[in-house]
C-alpha cells in the first residue's frame, strides 16, 4: 500500500460512533482505497480490520406452527412446539445461517503474535429488529398454550445483546489464540463444523435447538464474561479449553469446557468435555404468575420464569470428506441434576432479563438426554450441494411416584424423543449470493410429547436467499 493514502484511524474514529458508524466508515475507507489501488480481493478490510455480514431471508410454510416472530433468531420455530396448533405461511429470517453485521480485526505486535478482536451483531431482516429470543418469552406472558394465541416463543442465548460475540485476545501459530469476553463455546463452534447442515436454524434440529450446542440448555451455547484457549499443532492436533468465572456465589453460574482432536486424510474427529454449574432454561410466565409480580416488585415486561440445574456433557463429533462427498456424525451424552447453588427469584438474566420464578427442583433423579445425528453433503456439481441429515434426541424417566420408569406422554419426565429428518439444497449463483430450498420434518413421542395439545409433528418447506460480504 501506498503510505501517500494511508489514514490514521484514530483521526476519524469519534467516541460514540457505534458499530453502525464504524461499519460505514470501514465501508467508505474501504471504497476509497478501492480507487487508490484495488486489493488482490474485494474484502472490506482497511489496515487489518474487516467489515463483513450476511443476510439471509426467505419463505416458510409451516404444516403445524405458531405465528412468526419478530425477535426469535429464527422468527418460525420450524420445528414442532406445543403451540404448533395450525399452518403459518410467511417471510423468515435465518434459515441457512444467522444475518449479522460485524467488525474483526488482526494487529502483528511481535515475532508471530497479533493482537485480534472481534464485534458481531445478530438481526432479524425480517423485522428490522435486533435479533432476542428472550423477548419473544416475554411477548408471551400469561398467554396459555391451551388458549391457542400464542407466538412462537423459544430461548435462546441470543437476547437482544448489541452484540452477539464481543472479545478481544492475542494469537501465536505457535502457542494458540487466546480471547476474553463473550463468544461462542468450544462445543458451539464443534456443532458448526460438524453438523451436516453447519448449524442452519430451519434445516438442522442442533441448529435451530441451542440444547446441543449448549451443553444442554441454548443459553450456554455463548458464554458472557469468558476466556478460551484453542490451538493447533502440526497441522493435525487441535485442543482448546474454556472457562467462564462464577457470578460471585461460589460456582453458581460458572461453566467450564475442553476439547481434543485431530485431523488427517480427509478426517476430523473432536471430543467435548463440558460442565455448567445454575444453566438456565427460561420460559413465559403462566397467567398466575403475571398477576402475582405486582406483589413481588417485578415488571412484567422483563420478567420470565427458568428451570434452572447443574449439567455435566461429553460428546464426540467427526467427519469425513472426500471432496464431492462429505459424511458427518456425532453423539452428545448430557446429564441434568437439580443445582448444587440453587437461584433465587430476581436473578438477572442475560440481555437484561430477570428471573421472577425460578425452579431448582425439577429433576427428582438426574435426567440423561442423548443426542445423535449422522448426515451427508454430497456437490452434485461445483456450485450445487445437496445434504441430507437425521438428528435424533433421547431422554431417560427420572420422575418419582406414580411416574417413575414411565414411557408414555403423561408426564414430561417419562422416556421419550425426537426424531428430526432433513433434505435441502444449496445453489451459489456468484460468489456472495446464494439460493437454497429444503425441508425438515420433527416428531415427538412419549414423555417429548407431554403437553403437546395440538400436534406432534410438523414439516417446514422453505425457500430463501442469502448474501454474505
Amino acid at each position: 500500500m501506498n503510505d501517500a493514502h494511508t489514514i490514521d484511524l484514530r483521526s476519524v474514529v469519534k467516541p460514540g460512533l457505534g458499530l453502525i458508524g464504524i461499519s460505514l466508515l470501514c465501508t467508505g475507507l474501504a471504497h476509497a482505497q478501492t480507487a487508490v489501488a484495488p486489493p488482490a480481493d474485494d474484502a472490506l478490510t482497511y489496515h487489518g480490520i474487516t467489515l463483513y455480514g450476511t443476510v439471509d431471508i426467505g419463505i416458510q410454510y409451516q404444516t403445524h406452527g405458531a405465528p412468526i416472530s419478530d425477535y426469535f433468531p429464527a422468527g418460525s420455530a420450524d420445528i414442532v412446539q406445543k403451540n404448533s396448533n395450525h399452518s403459518i405461511t410467511g417471510v423468515t429470517p435465518n434459515n441457512l445461517s444467522q444475518s449479522k453485521i460485524g467488525l474483526q480485526g488482526i494487529e502483528p505486535i511481535a515475532g508471530d503474535w497479533s493482537g485480534i478482536f472481534k464485534l458481531e451483531t445478530f438481526f432479524n431482516p425480517q423485522s428490522g429488529e435486533i435479533s432476542d429470543a428472550l423477548k419473544s418469552l416475554v411477548q408471551n406472558n400469561g398467554r396459555s398454550v391451551a388458549s391457542g394465541t400464542q407466538t412462537t416463543n423459544l430461548d435462546s442465548s441470543v437476547a437482544g445483546q448489541p452484540f452477539q460475540q464481543a472479545f478481544a485476545g492475542v494469537s501465536s501459530k505457535t502457542f494458540g489464540t487466546f480471547t476474553f469476553g463473550r463468544q461462542n463455546t468450544l462445543l458451539a463452534d464443534g456443532i458448526a463444523k460438524y453438523d451436516p447442515n453447519f448449524a442452519s436454524q430451519a434445516f438442522s434440529l442442533i441448529g435451530l435447538s441451542g440444547t446441543t450446542a449448549g451443553a444442554g440448555d441454548t443459553q450456554d451455547r455463548r458464554l458472557d464474561g469468558s476466556l478460551k484457549y484453542v490451538a493447533k499443532f502440526a497441522d493435525i492436533a487441535h485442543v482448546g479449553a474454556m472457562f467462564k468465572p462464577n457470578e460471585g456465589n461460589g460456582i453458581s453460574n460458572s461453566a467450564f469446557e475442553v476439547s481434543a482432536g485431530a485431523e488427517y486424510a480427509g478426517a476430523s474427529v473432536d471430543a467435548y468435555y463440558v460442565k455448567v454449574h445454575d444453566a438456565i432454561s427460561a420460559a413465559p410466565l403462566s397467567a398466575a404468575q403475571v398477576a402475582a409480580l405486582p406483589g413481588l416488585g417485578f415488571s412484567p415486561s422483563n420478567s420470565l420464569a427458568a428451570t434452572i440445574s447443574d449439567n455435566t456433557s461429553f460428546s464426540i463429533l467427526a467427519l469425513y470428506n472426500l471432496d464431492a462427498i462429505r459424511f458427518f456424525a456425532g453423539y452428545e451424552h448430557i446429564r441434568f441434576e437439580n443445582p448444587s447453588t440453587p437461584l433465587t427469584a430476581g436473578f438477572d438474566d442475560i440481555g437484561g432479563y430477570k428471573l421472577a420464578f425460578v425452579n431448582n427442583t425439577a429433576f427428582p433423579h438426574d435426567k440423561i438426554q442423548q443426542v445423535f445425528w449422522a448426515g451427508v453433503k454430497y456437490k452434485v456439481i461445483p456450485d450445487v450441494e445437496l445434504t441430507a441429515a437425521y438428528y435424533g434426541y433421547k431422554q431417560n424417566a427420572y420422575g418419582t411416584g406414580a411416574v417413575a420408569g414411565c414411557s408414555s406422554n403423561i408426564d414430561a419426565t417419562c422416556s421419550g424423543s425426537l426424531d428430526a429428518i432433513s433434505f435441502d439444497a444449496d445453489w451459489r449463483l456468484s460468489k456472495r449470493f446464494d439460493a437454497y430450498a429444503g425441508v425438515m420434518y420433527t416428531g415427538v413421542h412419549d414423555g417429548m410429547a407431554n403437553g403437546y395439545a395440538f400436534h406432534t409433528t410438523d414439516m417446514n418447506p422453505t425457500v430463501g436467499v442469502r448474501f454474505s460480504f
